[in-house]
């Protein structure tokens, strides 16, 4: 009996230590992948983790802001959307006009950035409200990124960031991606908790050389969804390095 409850006790040993051996050998290996390592696997793993994502989460953990819902039983909630509404009503009819410069641009997506200047302008003329680019990190300002307006209400300082959108007729139940936020550091524009809303301005294919746009909706995005596109990049400079071409036209003659 002795010598089995001896072997017993020995045969547990052996198992302990082979056990913490191999849990040593597999956070060693685990120690040494790479990020790179670390980071494909997860990114496969799209449908589990990289879908539906409350974009109130990502503002969140990218930031350290909160994305505040519009709350309509609230006095400044109420007057800051009629306000905001208006001067889209405004904004819209302004882009329609016939001598509106927007009627000049071939192409829509060149029109992003006059119909934001065109909103900034009538909001900032709106009484009790202020409206501009949104600073970076560095006290910067910068056109380009997510989100493209702030909005504060003078009175109460709250903070509405918006962020204009256009769309053709018939693309709107599109599932093609329209809404980028990048996450960045140093030129972060998120620095309020705010009410974020992004602003869509539908608008018929160009006709006899104009822009109609016929109806803008505001979307408060507190309970927005996002997925992450993984994407690795490279530019040209990267690619044409001298050492990595193995081989190349021959000259032209003259």
């Amino acid at each position: 009996m002795l010598r089995l409850v001896t072997f017993s006790l020995v045969a547990t040993a052996l198992l302990t230590n082979a056990l913490a051996q191999q849990n040593v050998t597999s956070r060693a290996d685990q120690s040494r992948e790479s990020p790179v390592d670390q980071l494909i696997p997860w990114l496969l793993d799209e449908d589990r983790q990289l879908r539906d994502v409350a974009f109130s989460e990502v503002i969140l953990d990218t930031t350290g802001k909160h994305v505040l819902a519009v709350d309509r039983k609230n006095e400044t909630d109420e007057c800051v959307i009629k306000q905001i509404s208006a001067a889209l009503d405004e904004t819209m009819r302004r882009m329609n006009a016939s001598d509106s410069p927007i009627q000049k641009v071939a192409r829509i997506n060149e029109v992003s950035s006059q119909v934001e200047d065109l909103l900034r302008e009538l909001l900032n003329a709106t009484p009790g409200l202020n409206c501009d680019f949104p600073r970076t990190a560095d006290d910067k300002t910068q056109r380009s990124g997510y989100p493209d307006l702030r909005i504060v209400d003078l009175a109460t300082t709250r903070v509405f960031y918006l962020d204009p959108k256009l769309y053709a007729v018939g693309s709107r139940d599109s599932s093609f991606r329209t809404f980028y936020f990048e996450p960045k550091i140093a030129t972060n524009k998120v620095r309020d908790d705010a009410v974020h809303l992004i602003v869509g301005f539908e608008h018929e294919l160009r006709k006899d050389n104009r822009w109609n746009f016929i109806r803008w909706d505001l979307v408060d995005l507190s309970q927005f969804k996002v997925k992450l596109k993984a994407e690795f990049q490279g530019s040209n400079r990267d690619m044409y390095r001298p050492e990595a071409i193995v081989a190349t036209s021959a000259k032209k003659r003259d």
